[in-house]
């Protein structure tokens, strides 16, 4: 069946494909938003080593799906992937850099003879889950801004501004959506810690804690939701492919796919509700609603930057060097191989619910923690 698939249905499936994972190392980013909690919301050690060893838990999971994401971008949008990766190189070095980052912290935090101190770990967390997600942020937000490359005719990128990348963090736009993702994973931070841990006092403190944070987050989503609708869009000419700026263009995908509005929606009330029942309800499951609510609202914001004849990676520059998903995708022998393996990713996705499950089965506690001599 999916051999008979023509390119176009390939190239849109495989749009869905990665934007899904895309939205799910969103929700995953629950672990950078607990980083970043660890420093203020703490009164002792042992608060503090309960938080690290319960995002510890999952660091993996978010590590492996973002490259999970850029490894599905590579094998389904290659010039996408040498596009930005070989232009605006200097954005995703800094990128990768705090997740490296990241990954050191939770081996030598507490390694005997650490000769840099546990804090400096600790603030190595902290600089992963605010500027390493806020520089997500701003790259994605470009999907929106546009870049600043130009392909010629063998598709050779040629950056034309300096910083490679970083340009991205001086545009109002790209830094609110950056703040706007830093905030909602302090949000799923907080739930996930108050649904994971056995103690009272910090789990009252994580309740409070998603509360104020979805209030920081919420300017951020409005002047993004506001520029969205009202500024101008990089169109697609479906039968010439040539681009050109479209006044309204994101508010017209919106009001032409309806299923996205429905998903946008959806996905900043399930949000909401989740921090309001954990909040106001007495209720720690919130990360569950909310978890969804951000796959549905990530899924929304992708569908908004590709389908609908939409350039997903605009060039400022040059117009024409714009990419799509259709001249910016794999050959249609290499999408239906691809498409194949994918079949496999349900059971893969089953098989981690399943674990997370057994994972979570008992709340994190100090005393449990104190028997477990491979703690974080």
């Amino acid at each position: 069946m999916i051999g008979s698939l023509d390119w176009s249905t390939l190239q849109q499936l495989w749009w869905l494909i990665v934007s899904v994972v895309g939205s799910l190392f969103v929700f995953l980013t629950f672990v950078q938003g607990g980083q970043t909690l660890i420093l203020t919301l703490t009164n002792d050690d042992n608060e503090k080593n309960l938080m690290v060893n319960s995002i510890g838990r999952k660091w993996e999971l978010t590590f492996t799906t973002l490259v999970l994401f850029g490894g599905a971008f590579y094998a389904s949008f290659p010039l996408f992937y040498a596009s930005s990766f070989g232009g605006a190189y200097w954005v995703w070095i800094a990128i990768l850099f705090t997740f490296v980052m990241q990954a050191v912290s939770y081996e030598y935090r507490r390694k005997p003879n650490n000769f840099l101190g546990q804090k400096t770990y600790e603030i190595f967390m902290f600089i992963n889950g605010s500027v390493g997600i806020l520089l997500i942020g701003a790259a994605v937000g470009t999907f929106f801004t546009g870049s600043n490359f130009v392909l010629n005719d063998y598709n050779l990128v040629q950056w034309t501004h300096p910083l490679r990348g970083l340009e991205a963090a001086f545009s109002l736009f790209n830094v609110s959506f950056g703040l706007f993702l830093v905030f909602l994973a302090r949000v799923l931070g907080s739930l996930y810690l108050a649904n994971n841990l056995e103690h009272q006092s910090l789990v009252g403190q994580l309740q409070v804690s998603a509360f104020n944070n979805l209030l920081c987050a919420l300017p951020f989503l409005l002047y993004v939701l506001i520029r969205l609708v009202l500024m101008d869009g990089f169109a697609v000419d479906p039968t010439s492919g040539d681009v050109s700026l479209v006044s309204g263009k994101y508010l017209q995908n919106l009001l032409e796919m309806p299923l996205v509005l429905i998903l946008l929606v959806a996905g900043l009330v399930l949000v909401v509700f989740g921090v309001v029942i954990n909040r106001f309800m007495g209720s720690v499951r919130g990360i569950w609603p909310s978890g969804l609510g951000t796959v549905l609202t990530c899924l929304a914001v992708f569908s908004l930057a590709g389908y609908n004849n939409t350039s997903f990676y605009p060039s400022k520059a040059d117009l024409s060097s714009s990419l799509t998903i259709y001249n910016a995708s794999s050959s249609h022998y290499t999408l239906t191989m691809m498409s194949y393996v994918a079949i496999a990713v349900p059971f893969v996705l089953a098989y981690i619910a399943w674990f997370w499950r057994q994972m979570d089965s008992k709340k994190l506690s100090v005393e449990e923690l104190a028997a477990d001599d491979k703690s974080y």
